[in-house]
């Protein structure tokens, strides 16, 4: 087994995973699940990280044995799976940065009452900010920041998940009745966050690329070591989608309390009715938590979208080699900086209808993403040896039949 201190020094892409993963997935729809649904939903929560996992361990499975990202290994199996994952990330490229920094500079307007300041206003300074210091700082300074973040993030929502807990539930409302899981917007909701739970699929090649910008200034770890500390960064977001799933259990499961359908509006309301059930002592406590938890979350996405763009064009148009340039992940950066705050200033009246044409495309292609995953992992670009064993795949394709129905009963109830 790896010491302590090699664990340690092999952390970084796990992590990176585990900070993208946790925001609106988490702070809205994992609260929200306890919130309206009560402890039942930390069965679709367990269900969807268990099922969903395959997909993401294989990226780094891949990029361990072949030095080689997932997109890559698209690629090799065909250039249509290529274009196939080009087409994805487009459409989420263009709307769900924008909506995620949409959404990040709502709620610090909100939970630092600076309700004066326009969102494009703020959501230009968070571009901005971030945008400088993935350029100067790069993968390092991601990763040494985020290990800080994730690990605040972890105490705070663990301190918070136990006071909550020492506290007890809410009384429920007298003329209180439970929500019905199993009819129309119970299931959409189940859809949502299976969907986004920890995260959508097609992120799945992010950890790739991560890990091999990390290995650039260290010895690769060997595949035991780096599945071992992606292990540890799922289980950290398994277990603070828990985390919120309860504190939205115990404070306002059964008061019947209005709850708003706007992320921004709903992350601003969770803070404040923590606060209430926890004490105005903890408000600047728990402020920081949820704007850290969509902070990193925003530069975690930033990051990844321009390394995964740049190594999709590099593999489209090789003979292009300004791609591999000192200078091209700057540009990526500054490209997907300008390209969504224009999103944002033209069509914020309508970024729910953006991120529902992103939600949609993601989920009915999950299993799609999730299949050629396998493929790379059983191709013949690894020695048999390294692909997954008997109870992996069988999991893998228990999972891609899950989200297959799911995919195919959302496409149902929004097409039809």
């Amino acid at each position: 087994m790896p010491s302590f201190k090699t664990v340690l020094k092999n952390l970084g892409p796990g992590i990176l995973f585990a900070s993208m993963a946790i925001g609106t997935s988490h702070l809205v729809l994992s609260t929200k699940a306890g919130a309206q649904y009560g402890w039942l939903m930390i069965i679709p929560i367990i269900l969807a990280n268990v099922l969903k996992y395959p997909f993401f361990e294989f990226g780094v499975r891949y990029t361990n044995v072949t030095n080689k990202t997932l997109i890559e290994g698209y690629l090799n199996r065909g250039k249509g799976y290529l274009w196939f994952y080009a087409i994805i990330t487009f459409v989420t490229t263009f709307t769900i940065l924008a909506a995620l920094y949409t959404v990040t500079a709502g709620l610090f307007i909100n939970l630092f009452n600076i309700g004066h300041s326009a969102i494009t206003i703020v959501a230009l300074s968070l571009f901005l900010i971030i945008s400088a210091l993935l350029i100067f700082g790069k993968y390092k300074f991601l990763e040494i920041s985020l290990k800080f973040v994730i690990s605040i993030l972890f105490i705070a929502l663990l301190v918070t998940t136990v006071l909550v807990i020492v506290k007890g539930p809410v009384d429920h409302a007298l003329d209180f009745e439970p929500l019905p899981i199993f009819n129309e917007v119970g299931i959409l909701f189940l859809i949502g966050l299976i969907g986004w739970m920890p995260t959508t699929v097609e992120a799945s090649s992010w950890i790739s690329l991560w890990s091999i910008e990390k290995w650039k200034n260290q010895e690769k770890p060997s595949l035991k070591e780096s599945l071992q500390e992606f292990n540890i960064g799922y289980i950290i977001t398994a277990i603070l989608a828990v985390f919120f799933m309860v504190i939205g259990w115990y404070t306002l499961y059964g008061t019947n309390t209005q709850l708003s359908n706007n992320a921004i509006s709903f992350a601003d309301q969770v803070v404040r009715l923590f606060t209430e059930h926890i004490g105005t002592w903890a408000y600047l406590f728990i402020a920081i938590s949820a704007f850290a938890t969509m902070f990193s979350t925003c530069m975690t996405a930033h990051d990844a979208l321009a390394r995964v763009s740049l190594d999709i064009i590099s593999l489209l148009k090789p003979k292009e080699k300004w791609y591999s340039t000192k200078n091209a992940y700057t540009t990526g950066i500054l490209i997907l900086t300008f390209i969504n705050f224009v999103v944002i200033a033209a069509f914020s009246a309508n970024m729910g209808n953006l991120v529902a044409l992103a939600t949609f495309v993601s989920f009915v292609v999950a299993p799609l993403v999730g299949y050629m995953n396998l493929k790379n992992v059983t191709s013949c670009d690894l020695d048999p040896k390294f692909w997954p064993n008997k109870q992996l795949k069988f999991l893998t394709y228990v999972g891609i039949l899950f989200l297959s129905l799911f995919a195919l009963y959302y496409f149902y109830i929004i097409i039809l």
